[in-house]
């Protein structure tokens, strides 16, 4: 393992370059931002964020997630799953968790912290309602992380769900639910192949304090 990980340094690459002084003051401008350059330079997956929780006992535990959208004006990073997945039985017993997207072709990571609410039950429809038919087909198969036999298993049940989609469109699984972290911390990390990193945090104020955000540069 070490001679592999030796023949792949990290950051040994051309790097953007990340000026914080010139910063927004909002991270949400600021994500969307390097979203869009992301994009621009053709950076895969660039939706794709490990969504971090903890269980019942405390132990953590992380899986990808797809980002559905960023609400500006409450700093609310949205993404989807099914309330009784692992993810969302955690999410119900302690409704905090934390967001990391990594987008290597440019060396740019960033963190976000936060607590999660559930979106009403008539946004988590319309959310479902907006997906492709693949993603709809496999909503409608469910049973996330619970044991399967075998692949073929997977294949009848989703051309049960395919069926059932055909027969009515607005079929959805009754745990389909749309949930948005309020961010109170988000970091912005641009590496450098000379170990210099730039880091940036925000960290939003209490209401009572107006509910700005403050911006801080951090040692690498």
């Amino acid at each position: 393992m070490r001679e592999l990980l030796a023949r792949a340094p990290l950051m040994a690459r051309a790097l953007p370059t990340f000026a914080p002084d010139a910063a927004p003051g909002s991270p949400v401008e600021l994500f969307a931002a390097w979203l869009a350059e992301a994009v621009a330079v053709g950076v895969l997956d660039p939706g794709a964020a490990l969504l971090s929780t903890a269980g019942a006992d405390g132990r953590p535990d992380a899986r990808i997630v797809a980002l559905r959208d960023v609400e500006a004006d409450e700093a609310g990073w949205v993404f989807a799953s099914d309330a009784a997945s692992p993810k969302g039985v955690q999410l119900a017993q302690r409704p905090a968790a934390a967001l990391t997207f990594y987008w290597p072709l440019q060396g740019r990571q960033i963190r976000v912290r936060g607590d999660v609410t559930q979106a009403a039950r008539e946004v988590s429809l319309a959310e479902f309602g907006s997906r492709s038919p693949a993603s709809k087909i496999a909503g409608l198969v469910g049973r996330q992380s619970t044991p399967l036999a075998s692949l073929p298993d997977w294949d009848e049940a989703a051309e049960g769900a395919r069926r059932q989609l055909a027969n009515n469109p607005d079929a959805h699984p009754p745990g389909h639910t749309v949930y948005t972290l309020a961010a109170h911390q988000v970091e912005f990390w641009q590496g450098d192949p000379g170990r210099r990193h730039v880091r940036l945090r925000y960290t939003q104020n209490s209401p009572a304090d107006g509910g700005a955000w403050e911006r801080t540069l951090l040692w690498p």
